[in-house]
Parts: C-alpha cells; sequence; structure tokens
C-alpha cells in the first residue's frame, strides 16, 4: 500500500497554484472566526515563495510580516493589502448573501426594554 503525502506538504503543493490559493483564500474569508483567513493567507505566503520572498514583493519588513501573520497577529487593512498586492490578489467587498442586521444610527436612542422600563424606584434613583 502506498504511503500517503503529509497533509502540510499536499497543501503547500496545491498552493502554489494561484487559482487555487484565491479559493483558498475566498473560503477561507467567509468563515466567522478573522483567524482563518490568517492561517491561509499565513499558508498561502509559504506556499508561493515564503515570507521573505513576499516582505521584500509587499515592501514591509519581514519581522513585521511574520509577526502579522502569527497566531497572535492583528495585521492592519495596509498590511494585508500589500501582503495580498505581492501574492498577485485585493482585497474586495461584495454583497453578502445572508440578510443584513440592523445597525443602530449613531446618537439614535435604544429602544427601552422591559427590564430597562421607568419604574418608579428607577424614576425615584434619578432624581
Amino acid at each position: 500500500m502506498p504511503r500517503s503525502a503529509p497533509y502540510d506538504d499536499l497543501l503547500m503543493e496545491m498552493l502554489k497554484d494561484e487559482e487555487r490559493a484565491l479559493a483558498y483564500l475566498n473560503a477561507a474569508l467567509d468563515e466567522q472566526d478573522p483567524r482563518v483567513f490568517l492561517i491561509a493567507l499565513r499558508n498561502v505566503t509559504q506556499a508561493q515563495g515564503g515570507i521573505a520572498k513576499v516582505a521584500v514583493h509587499s515592501g514591509l519588513n519581514r519581522e513585521s510580516l511574520y509577526r502579522a501573520l502569527s497566531n497572535k497577529g492583528n495585521p492592519s487593512v495596509q498590511t494585508l493589502a500589500a501582503v495580498l498586492g505581492a501574492l498577485g490578489a485585493r482585497l474586495s467587498v461584495a454583497r453578502s448573501t445572508a440578510a443584513p442586521t440592523p445597525t443602530p444610527r449613531p446618537g439614535a436612542r435604544r429602544a427601552r426594554t422591559a427590564s430597562r422600563a421607568r419604574t418608579p424606584a428607577r424614576k425615584a434613583r434619578r432624581r
């Protein structure tokens, strides 16, 4: 029986293909946890020549890029745009297929719920 290839090796080989890498990044963006996208971006960066090469092409410091793509990383939009640009991709915004959740307008008052309604006791405390 032939031995199977280690997952990481197979993933790195598959992510060398630009179309697969873009599909992989888009699938990661669909996840609720933003850390999934950072892991995917780190994997694509490693597969496309490594962090050092992408750092040179993006104009970012190598150490900063390592930090931004680490498990505790929190890269700025500018850093993400630079890394994606070095990989031949870009950030994009599209209409969501999910129903939008209403966001409160700035300065709008929240509706009072039963627990926040003004009761005689609350009115007395406010005085």
